[in-house]
C-alpha cells in the first residue's frame, strides 16, 4: 500500500469552533452537505467534492467546506459510511478493522465495494447541477477514493488529499490528473517509508504532483488539530491554502 489501514489516531482530535453556514440535505439515501460559492470570485463550473474522515459530516468538516466555499468553489460533503461514522476520540479498544469490514452493527461494512457507489452518486449529483470540472478533497479515509476516481474518466478532474489511509500502490499509480498531498511529520498510518514511495510513483506519472511535509503535527492535522497550539494552526491553515491554490491552479 502506498498509505496504511485507518487506525485509532484517525479519530483523535478536537472539534473546532464556529456556526456553519452551508445546508444539509439528501442525496437519494446518502447525507450531504453543500456550501455555496460567496466572495469576490465565485468558479461557476466547478465544483469540490469533499470526501471525508472516518468522522464523516460533522462540525470541523462543514467549517471547512465553509471556508473552500468562501474561496469561491461550490462544495458538497456526502457521508461515506452509510449513517455510521466513528465518533470523535473513541476510547482504547475501539476496533477499526471490524467497523471497516462490518460496521458497527456487523451489517453495514465501508469497505470500497460499498463507499464507491456513494462517491459516484456524489459526482453524478454534481454533474447534474451542471459542473463541467470536480475537484476532490480527502482527509484520511476519503483520500482513497479521490485517487480511485481519478482514473478511466470517473469524475474527478484533480485532487488534494491530507493524511492518506488506505490507498493502495495501484490505486496511486492510476490517477490520470495533477495530485497534491498534504502530510504530518509523525503519521503512523503515511509514514516516511510511504510517503517516499508515493513520490516514486508519482513521479513515474506524467501528471502533476506535489507533496507538503508539515512538521510538529501528527496523521488528522488538517481536520482535527488543537489550534490553540500556535503550530498546529498554522500547519492546518496552510495546508488548507496548499488545496485551494492547487485547485485556483489546476481545476479553475
Amino acid at each position: 500500500m502506498a498509505s496504511l489501514a485507518p487506525q485509532q489516531c484517525c479519530a483523535v482530535g478536537v472539534k473546532h469552533e464556529g456556526e456553519p453556514t452551508g445546508k444539509s440535505f439528501k442525496i437519494g439515501d446518502i447525507e450531504a452537505y453543500v456550501a455555496e460559492p460567496t466572495g469576490k470570485t465565485i468558479h461557476k463550473d466547478t465544483a469540490i467534492l469533499y470526501l471525508p474522515d472516518v468522522i464523516s459530516i460533522w462540525q470541523n468538516s462543514k467549517l471547512m467546506a465553509d471556508q473552500f466555499a468562501a474561496n469561491g468553489y461550490y462544495t458538497l460533503i456526502v457521508d461515506l459510511f452509510n449513517g455510521d461514522p466513528v465518533s470523535l476520540n473513541q476510547p482504547e479498544g475501539f476496533d477499526f478493522m471490524s467497523w471497516l469490514t462490518k460496521g458497527t452493527d456487523g451489517n453495514n461494512p465501508h469497505t470500497f465495494e460499498h463507499v464507491d457507489p456513494i462517491v459516484e452518486k456524489a459526482i453524478a449529483y454534481l454533474k447534474e447541477q451542471g459542473f463541467k470540472k470536480i475537484g476532490s478533497v480527502g482527509y484520511c479515509f476519503g483520500a482513497k477514493y479521490v485517487c480511485r476516481f481519478m482514473t478511466g474518466g470517473k469524475g474527478i478532474d484533480v485532487g488534494y488529499v491530507a493524511h492518506p489511509s488506505f490507498v493502495d500502490e495501484e490505486e496511486l499509480a492510476a490517477i490520470t490528473g495533477p495530485l497534491s498531498i498534504a502530510a504530518a511529520e509523525v503519521d503512523q498510518i503515511f509514514p516516511t517509508e510511504k510517503r517516499h514511495k508515493s513520490e516514486e510513483i508519482l513521479l513515474k506519472g506524467k501528471n502533476p504532483y506535489q507533496i507538503n511535509l508539515y512538521s510538529g503535527v501528527v496523521h488528522g492535522f488538517s481536520v482535527r488539530c488543537d489550534t490553540s497550539k500556535k503550530q498546529e494552526k498554522f500547519a492546518k491553515e496552510q495546508a488548507f491554502l496548499q488545496a485551494v491554490t492547487w485547485f485556483d491552479e489546476y481545476l479553475v
